[in-house]
């Protein structure tokens, strides 16, 4: 499912969707409604999420949305949303922020591997798979920096915080991705 549940709606203008795109807090709006709170707020920096008030940093357009490129008003639409995602896509955010788009960036990458149709680029493969297997064979062997025979329950600590920083680092990949994609190339 690569789009908004079928019997929801826009939450801004409670009808159905409209060139749908999805925030980083995984909230679903229609493009022209996302945008036009952000121009009614301060256009320096990132709206908030009307549901979650969370900041929306990352817009990610549905597939349906990526495939009206011929169609005028969806064009505008894409474009501004490409310069949004290049606005506030890219600045630094908070460990806390990150953490909270986690899910978010997660169970989209996780659909986009299991999706045959799509293709992630093969260094960003290359790298997921190197660090899925290096955080598996660190959590995996008996070489801890802090053993858990000795310090018992936190003995795992070092396991969680190696765990922590492989999905750190897995989002980052990702959501670099997503905005290479959907934020147009700066290079």
């Amino acid at each position: 499912m690569d789009g908004p549940p079928g019997n929801d709606c826009c939450s801004i203008c409670h009808g159905s969707f409209n060139i749908p795109h999805q925030a980083n807090c995984s909230h679903w709006y229609c493009g022209n409604c996302i945008l036009q709170v952000w121009n009614h707020g301060s256009s320096l920096q990132p709206c908030k999420c009307p549901l979650c008030r969370r900041q929306i940093t990352l817009l990610v357009p549905s597939q349906a949305s990526s495939q009206q490129i011929h169609n005028p008003e969806a064009a505008e639409i894409l474009k501004k949303i490409e310069a949004y995602n290049r606005l506030f896509g890219s600045q630094s955010t908070s460990l806390n922020q990150r953490v909270q788009d986690l899910p978010f960036l997660l169970k989209r990458l996780f659909r986009e591997l299991m999706d045959p149709q799509r293709s992630l680029p093969f260094v960003i493969k290359a790298r997921l798979y190197l660090a899925l297997i290096s955080t598996a064979v660190y959590v995996l062997s008996p070489v801890d920096i802090i053993p858990e025979a000795l310090f018992g329950i936190l003995g795992l600590l070092d396991d969680v915080i190696i765990a922590l920083t492989f999905f750190l680092h897995v989002g980052t990949l990702y959501r670099s991705t997503l905005l290479r994609r959907y934020g147009g190339s700066s290079n």
